[in-house]
């Protein structure tokens, strides 16, 4: 039995299907109708909702969008949709208020949605800059161009209430206690004949799960595999649900190495990899909205094995290594290696992506770049991490990884030979734009065609170059 809160009520879930999702609920069983389906694949952000988890004894709240995630994911958590921000002592919360104040609603069917991701950066506390504001809205689309008065609301949230008088801020405690005494203490296997879906208590149960559910489906966020159901349709039979798995979402720190849990969240991992690769910011930042970094992992990036993942280059270019595991047995592998050709990658059945290990570098120069046709919430056309050491103004340890450039992630491997050893300058440039002719021969397709590809490519180079070189001058 799946259990959880929906704002204020102890909601208990039997005989649910195991691909149903959070919004069908709401609408459909609950009718909570502030929350609305747009898009239905996680871009709109028309359907977010606030999502509390026990994290290390912790409580949490983070934005998410209830149009891709399943519901048994939900297990153990607190659930706050627009309808649960108002009380009876002020019927509207103080994000409302200056969302009215400010005429920051033209149509209104995005506006629950937005109002709750404005929600979630009022629950942080953070700066209400406008370069905060625009990173908490990045999942969320107004097709009324209604920007203006909603960053003015936004700006504007503390005027119309106190932190300290909100709900959640003040029922604190007592959500807490209620999440503990909801907290998982055996696996759950619901088994319903067409539909079956288990959630494992750790990392033991589950490897050994897994191993014994071999054609299972992981889901950790759900950002893939929830459109297999909404877009494609497709029947699911058997699912795994991992995302709550303490043991996968630690994060390690040594003088070597930082490693991360597989499903550590973009969120969770932005902050800590940023502390010792800080020029990789903007990139990150690019990568889906708030609401997707908030729940997509860096093991269900990796292991979905997409041409155009965004952190496989980022890894490649670190040279990273992946921990696959097989109930206990465990090996290690390169990033790079992992990927064989597409949709083929070095794993076998029943095992899993248990972490990722990234080197530890201080002497490394991160270029980090992504063209996508949209800046914010888009999937690359092509997606390029430079990196490399400088030792008397030549370049060493050269590694330039690329997506989008060809049926899997992959290294630059003739144009790295050209750079190595080098002094990197413009003429140097021009002779590896020309070594990228031998090492990609890029397709073409919805989002970019072969000629725009290889010459972004080249062009990414040249702009590494120029970046590289501004740098120096300023040092």
């Amino acid at each position: 039995m799946i259990k959880f809160y929906l704002n204020n009520d102890l909601v208990e879930v039997d005989n649910l299907d195991a691909t149903e999702t959070l919004l069908d609920f709401l609408r459909l069983t609950r009718m909570l109708t502030g929350t609305k389906e747009g898009c239905c694949e996680g871009d709109c952000g028309a359907c977010t909702v606030l999502v509390g988890k026990l994290i290390k004894g912790e409580l949490k709240y983070k934005s998410i969008n209830s149009c891709i995630c399943f519901l048994p994911s939900l297990n153990n958590s607190h659930i706050v949709t627009v309808e649960g921000l108002g009380d009876l002592e002020n019927r509207l919360h103080p994000v409302q208020m200056a969302m009215v104040a400010e005429n920051g609603s033209q149509c209104g069917f995005c506006t629950p949605g937005i109002v709750m991701s404005l929600y979630d950066l009022w629950l942080k506390r953070s700066e209400t800059t406008t370069e905060n504001i625009e990173k908490a809205l990045q999942g969320n689309l107004c097709r009324c161009t209604g920007y203006g008065p909603i960053l003015s609301a936004a700006k504007s949230m503390d005027n119309y209430g106190e932190f300290q008088s909100d709900l959640l801020v003040r029922n604190k405690e007592t959500i807490k206690s209620n999440l503990q005494n909801l907290a998982q203490k055996k696996d759950e296997i619901i088994d319903l004949g067409n539909s079956k879906y288990i959630i494992p208590k750790n990392l033991e149960s589950f490897s050994k799960l897994y191993f014994d559910n071999p054609k299972a489906i992981i889901v950790a966020g759900a950002t893939d595999v929830a459109l297999w159901v909404t877009k494609k349709l497709l029947l699911i039979e058997t699912i795994i649900f991992i995302g709550s798995i303490e043991e996968l979402q630690k994060i390690d720190e040594s003088s070597k190495f930082v490693s991360f849990g597989a499903c550590v969240t973009y969120s969770d991992f932005e902050p800590v990899f940023l502390n010792y690769y800080p020029t990789a910011s903007d990139y990150l930042l690019r990568i889906a909205g708030e609401q997707i970094r908030n729940v997509g992992t860096v093991g269900g990036n990796i292991a979905n094995g997409s041409p155009i993942g965004d952190l496989a280059p980022l890894f490649i270019a670190l040279g990273a290594i992946l921990t696959l595991r097989k109930k206990t047995e465990r090996r290690d592998i390169k990033v790079e290696d992992f990927f064989i050709e597409y949709g083929v990658q070095d794993i076998s059945e029943a095992e899993f992506i248990e972490k990722i290990r990234i080197p530890v570098n201080s002497n490394l120069h991160i270029f980090a770049y992504k063209i996508s046709k949209r800046r914010d919430e888009d999937i690359s056309s092509v997606a390029a991490v430079f990196s490399f050491e400088v030792d008397e103004n030549k370049l060493f340890n050269v590694r330039l990884a690329f997506g989008g450039m060809a049926a899997t992630p992959k290294r630059a491997l003739n144009t790295e030979q050209v750079l190595e050893g080098k002094v990197f300058d413009f003429a140097l440039t021009k002779l590896a734009q020309l070594a990228l002719e031998k090492d990609f021969s890029p397709i073409s397709d919805m989002r970019a065609s072969k000629t725009y590809r290889l010459q972004v490519a080249k062009n990414l180079l040249t702009k590494c170059c120029v970046e590289y070189l501004a740098a120096r001058q300023q040092t």
